[in-house]
């Protein structure tokens, strides 16, 4: 892939593995390679894929290993193994289910604690992984002791499910540093901190190599250069696993996983969980090379992705996961599912899927469904939809991965308090996360060269990410999506405002915390510069899904406050908090400094300590950060390489202070978003998360419009409608609204430009989704479609609502025509959804969208000819 401009060598590892250099002699050639499949039936992988990875142990040590695993293989039942080949999720099962149906694994999903508190303690966490460790290894009726259980945790950023500890930046933010013996540290560090809690194995590093900035998962990639992104995992699995896979059964080092093989990357306008529709040169040549980085280090697992590859699940392509994964990259590891990844797969659920055992997945993360799963399975294996070869295999794999990690070996799994909580958010490793803030900070712009700031300043702070140690840790976060967060939760951490305030009110300074509001009215003192820190909020995978690249389709807060700081001549710095680079022109043109900081994580002082200078105003720190991905000159180059344009800034571009560099203005001529739904066909409002343009809102008596901008959020008196994330299909992909006071709430979707539907009304659509009733209303429950209230067409909801059967989803389906009989204005229509109570309610939303040619079907039918509306 070219570049255009180079890794810094002085960082990035100047060795390259053979297998690497083999990839980049084949991205010269030219054209796809399809699968080609043989006479006989066999698949026949392209030479390219054949690879002779670096990361063997002593043959001698292997034989013992594989010694042992025979023998235990042929003392366990079918059941026990079936049992190992599954991973609940802790909030699903018990110590005791572990010991009594032969669990191989658990995990603890994003925003899981031991007993549901999210504040639980090391101690809990450190007790919980034992009692499950002591549970697995109970002695079975053959006299054996059991198989060691092995927990595994999404710790992508550091250990970020556990309050208190160091959350490093993001990957993006990383790659960004191109510091690889830094990145090395922090991923031992990492290591250190979740062995602490007596946890062996994370999921992680990603090694995806995003292609399209419009994918909510970006910020999970290193870089958009596979070259970088196979040196970067490299090192990263060194720092996880040790310097050779016999270091992982060290006590501070954990099982690395490569994830998510393969293709994440590269799906169809950046939709998660998508169509990765590209050829397989360039699957291998961009996609594949984050792998055989972290394959040569190691890496003991690998996570199956949820996408599908040319229209084929991954989770179910043996081609990809046996043909190329264990055969041509000679893998002796084993290969984990996603979050019920296999029931997307064609004829699976749930709680059954052989397809994606016969592929390839070794082990299936089944979070609640685990015992219809095995037992499923059993069957499955007994009248022979899977062979019993496929399961010794499979376990043969998760013995070797255990064996090498020291698992059998443990005697007492817990560690002392007292050592854990000196390790976990230790001083040592928070210094290497604000190092890594420090480094991954990218200049962009600094007009007059207004940067560095002297520390005796004064210096006006705005935006609402200045003082929010969520925002600026972005999802996976205590949190799945990383929101529901305060800065109490993150005891150890600073935000930005607090690093400003640390270097300058120590320096003579004087820092002055202000909002939109309060400079609308005016400036009560005269500031020499300010500082205005935004962004996007936290999100993880699904939620942050983009239709185009803009920060915002719209004129921005941010915006006004940075126009009238110009308007008065004050200097004024931004700092954006991103997962990705975006379309911020008119920013950057209200800006004399504009620096993107990607998603920092706890260590916010790092900021300062490279845009606050010393006394003589020279810099403490110089800005050495580089993109790692292009950055975009407008909102539809969500992937300026394959549009053949120009960015606006090059993959490795960053200023320092010692460039003389004078931006001029930018074009700011807004263009129209990326059409990705056709509106002749559906509207959609809510699929697995908010669609843009639409906003989710609650409110009530005090507040009737209070945005909620992640997966969960309430009124502002934090009861009266309350929305939470829960699983309907996929993890996370519905909501729970709940009317908990008894008292006037309401629960919207909503645009502040109004848009034109008749077309859907003329096409007979009806209002669409899947309904749960968990608690049925205790008053009217009305539904409204607003076009610019009052304009607007309301129905009484309540009986349907009365008569569904409490706790299970039904599609439920109103014809339109019913809101516009009722006053609804379709060529104007703003608010799509509206449901309001005064009494008490809850229930499950999931897929909420406007359908045409459904109103036959509705469960409401109004059954009126549109020229009678």
């Amino acid at each position: 892939m070219a570049k255009n401009n180079p890794i810094n060598q002085s960082k990035a590892a100047s060795a390259r593995p053979a297998v690497m250099l083999a990839a980049l002699a084949l991205s010269a050639l030219g054209g796809g390679c399809s699968n080609v499949v043989s006479p006989g039936g066999e698949s026949t992988v392209p030479a390219y894929w054949h690879s002779e990875l670096t990361a063997a142990i002593e043959p001698a040590k292997q034989a013992v290993y594989e010694s042992r695993i025979k023998a235990l293989l042929a003392s366990m039942s079918l059941e026990q193994k079936v049992g190992q080949m599954v991973q609940a999720e802790i909030a699903h099962i018990s110590p005791a289910q572990v010991a009594q149906y032969h669990i191989g694994s658990v995990l603890n999903g994003g925003g899981s604690f031991p007993s549901g508190n999210k504040y639980a303690t090391i101690n809990e966490w450190a007790a919980l992984a034992e009692q499950f460790y002591l549970a697995s290894r109970a002695t079975k009726a053959n006299g054996a002791p059991g198989i060691p259980l092995l927990w595994g945790t999404d710790a992508v950023h550091g250990h970020n499910n556990v309050l208190g500890a160091t959350y490093f930046p993001h990957n993006i933010g990383l790659g960004a540093t191109r510091n690889l013996n830094l990145l090395e540290q922090i991923a031992a560090a990492t290591a250190r901190e979740v062995t602490a809690t007596n946890i062996k194995w994370v999921f992680a590093p990603t090694v995806a190599v995003a292609q399209d900035a419009r994918w909510g998962r970006t910020y999970e990639s290193f870089a958009s250069d596979p070259e970088l992104v196979e040196q970067i995992a490299q090192r990263y699995v060194r720092g996880l696993q040790g310097s050779s896979i016999t270091k992982i059964k060290q006590q501070d080092r954990v099982i690395a996983t490569a994830k998510h093989f393969i293709g994440d990357g590269a799906t169809d306008l950046g939709v998660d969980q998508g169509d990765a529709n590209i050829s397989e040169k360039e699957l291998f040549a961009i996609h594949a090379q984050g792998f055989l980085g972290a394959l040569n280090a190691g890496a003991q697992t690998v996570m199956a992705s949820f996408n599908s590859w040319q229209g084929n699940k991954v989770h179910g392509s043996s081609y990809l996961l046996t043909n190329i994964l264990k055969d041509s990259l000679r893998f002796d590891g084993f290969v984990i599912g996603d979050w019920n990844g296999h029931a997307q797969v064609p004829g699976c659920s749930n709680t059954s899927c052989a397809a994606a055992i016969n592929a390839g997945v070794d082990m299936i993360m089944v979070p609640e469904d685990w015992q219809a799963f095995i037992e499923n399975t059993v069957a499955q294996v007994r009248d022979g939809t899977i062979a019993k070869s496929r399961i010794d295999d499979a376990v043969t794999r998760i013995l070797r991965v255990k064996i090498r990690a020291g698992l059998f070996d443990q005697q007492n799994e817990v560690a002392p308090f007292a050592t854990a909580k000196n390790i976990i958010g230790s001083e040592e490793h928070r210094a290497l996360a604000r190092q890594a803030v420090r480094e991954s900070l990218v200049l962009l712009k600094n007009n007059d060269k207004i940067l560095p700031i002297k520390p005796n300043a004064k210096v006006l702070v705005l935006g609402g990410a200045a003082h929010n140690i969520a925002q600026q840790s972005g999802g996976w976060t205590l949190t799945w999506q990383g929101d529901n967060n305060k800065n109490e939760d993150f005891p150890h951490g600073t935000s930005i405002l607090d690093g400003i305030r640390n270097a300058v009110d120590s320096n003579g300074g004087r820092v002055v915390q202000s909002s939109l509001s309060k400079i609308r009215e005016g400036i009560d003192f005269n500031p020499d510069v300010g500082i205005v820190v935004f962004g996007e909020r936290p999100y993880a995978e699904g939620i942050g899904d983009k239709s185009d690249i803009a920060y915002r389709n719209y004129r921005s807060h941010e915006l006004e406050t940075l126009e009238i700081l110009q308007s008065k001549g004050i200097p004024t710095v931004s700092v954006f908090i991103s997962g990705r680079p975006l379309w911020v022109n008119a920013e950057i043109n209200a800006s004399n400094a504009f620096v993107a900081a990607w998603l920092p994580g706890t260590e916010g002082i790092g900021v300062a300590d490279v845009l606050i200078g010393d006394r003589q105003g020279q810099p403490r720190y110089d800005f050495s950060g580089k993109l790692p991905f292009p950055w975009p000159a407008h909102p539809r180059q969500a992937n300026a390489t394959a549009m053949g344009e120009d960015p606006l800034f090059a993959f490795g571009y960053g200023l320092n202070y010692h460039n003389e560099h004078t931006l001029a203005a930018l074009h700011v001529q807004p263009y129209p978003a990326l059409k990705v739904v056709d509106t002749e066909k559906s509207l959609p409002l809510f699929v697995k998360k908010v669609i843009s343009p639409w906003v989710m809102f609650v409110g009530d008596q005090q507040n009737w419009g209070v945005e909620i901008s992640g997966s969960h959020g309430s009124t502002l008196n934090q009861q009266t409608v309350v929305v939470e994330p829960i699983d309907h299909v996929l993890q996370g992909d519905a909501r729970k609204v709940r009317w908990t006071l008894g008292a006037p709430g309401q629960f919207f979707f909503q645009h502040n430009v109004p848009v034109d539907l008749n077309h859907l009304l003329e096409r007979g659509a009806a209002m669409v989704f899947n309904l749960r009733v968990n608690t049925p209303p205790s008053s009217r429950v009305s539904l409204r479609i607003d076009c610019q209230y009052p304009c607007s067409g309301e129905i009484d909801i309540t009986d349907s609502l009365e008569s569904r059967p409490r706790g299970e989803w039904h599609r439920f389906a109103i014809d339109l025509a019913c809101f516009a009989e009722a006053g609804a204005q379709f060529d104007r229509i703003d608010t799509p959804f509206l449901m309001f109570t005064e009494g008490f309610l809850e229930i499950g939303l999931a897929d909420i969208e406007f359908e045409a040619n459904a109103r036959e079907s509705a469960d409401i039918f109004c059954g009126q000819q549109l020229t009678n509306l």
